[in-house]
């Protein structure tokens, strides 16, 4: 075992002294506030020094009035908005419904079938059978019409005249297009044979039907300024069949606009022929149909007819939505209601186009069939 070494008494140790770079950290006893220039300087750290107990349990007060009167509004608005629902719901379902009174919208009067042109038919909830006219004020035209309006006697008086729709369009004024009426043309059934006869006997002299390209050819006849309304004046000049216009007005107007319309239509077709209408009794004719059109005002969706009969004498019919349909007057004179349908029918103007090429394709409804058989078809 080694003997313990001992530190020679001379040997002492120097006192150890801090290094210069080695300061030494001071804490401050108190923490130091600041002063900035959105903060004001805190005098006081006591966070309830400020408290108010009396304007706290105002705000608190206040704050639950609010909350409940917020919730009572709200279950009294939801309690309102319930009974109103239901009492809606209630009456819709007491409203009864027709389940096939809705008609689509901007249907065309004309669709094809099998290659060829039919006229579109659509029934309302009692079962008449309609027309779509592609317009929304005035949407449908009734297929068929029964007026006693025509009638020469025996049976026909009683039941009255069937009138079946041959086409249909509309009537604008300038060049904005302005809509005025609806026009469609109805031709008597009974009498759709002879004018079959007459319009296939123009096309091929030993037929009873048109095929597909005589059909293209007599429709290209009729469209024809010149060619068409010889064919329609000779129609109307001799076989005389029983037919009317049907007005409807788009837009409220009155008599005196639609018979402005109408005379400038009969004169333009009449002064140029002064042979045939230049005599003292057409214009005695033309002032006894102008007379009939000293009226008022003709609402829109009102119906105007205006007949021809088979001896070509005018019959003009109002329905004024109060008294019912009524009869305005008559005029004589087969040439004023002939040159008045051949301004809807043939020439280099008429008063509707879209209404005249509706009539030819209703024509070619006809032809196609064999003559005879259009008064006994079922659509």
């Amino acid at each position: 075992m080694k003997p313990i070494r001992r530190i020679p008494p001379s040997t002492t140790f120097g006192r150890l002294t801090p290094r210069p770079c080695c300061r030494p950290i001071s804490l401050p006893l108190k923490p130091q506030q600041c002063r900035t220039f959105l903060r004001p300087r805190q005098t006081s750290q006591r966070a309830v020094e400020h408290l108010n107990i009396k304007r706290m349990r105002t705000e608190s007060y206040e704050y639950n009035a609010r909350r409940h009167a917020f919730l009572l509004f709200g279950a009294i608005s939801g309690a309102v908005g319930f009974c109103y629902t239901s009492y809606l719901l209630y009456l819709r379902l007491r409203k009864p419904t027709k389940l096939d009174s809705g008609l689509p919208k901007k249907l065309d009067p004309f669709s094809n079938e099998a290659g060829s042109t039919r006229k579109t038919v659509i029934h309302d909830g009692d079962g008449t059978e309609l027309v779509p006219t592609g317009n929304s004020t005035v949407p449908t035209f009734p297929r068929l019409l029964d007026l006693a309006v025509g009638a020469e006697g025996g049976q026909e008086t009683v039941n009255g005249v069937e009138y079946t729709l041959v086409g249909l369009g509309v009537r604008t004024v300038s060049f904005l297009g302005i809509q005025v009426y609806m026009v469609g043309y109805y031709i008597a059934t009974q009498d759709i044979a002879a004018i079959q006869s007459r319009l296939v006997k123009e096309i091929n002299p030993i037929a009873t039907t048109l095929v597909s390209n005589e059909k293209d050819e007599l429709r290209k006849a009729l469209l024809d300024p010149e060619r068409g309304e010889k064919l329609w004046n000779d129609i109307l000049r001799e076989v005389r069949p029983r037919s009317l216009f049907r007005v409807v007005p788009t837009r409220d107007t009155d008599f005196h606009h639609l018979r402005d319309g109408f005379v400038r239509a009969i004169t333009a077709r009449s002064q140029n022929n002064s042979r045939d209408y230049g005599d003292e009794a057409f214009g005695e004719a033309m002032k006894e149909f102008r007379s009939l059109f000293n009226r008022g005002k003709v609402p829109k969706g009102q119906e105007l007819l205006l007949i021809r009969d088979a001896v070509g004498r005018l019959t003009i019919t109002f329905d004024d939505g109060k008294t019912g349909m009524g009869t305005i007057g008559r005029v004589s004179d087969e040439r004023v209601s002939r040159l008045l349908w051949l301004n809807y029918l043939a020439g280099s103007k008429v008063a509707s186009e879209p209404a005249r090429k509706n009539i030819v394709e209703g024509i070619m409804e006809f032809v196609e069939r064999p003559v005879g058989t259009v008064a006994t078809q079922v659509l």
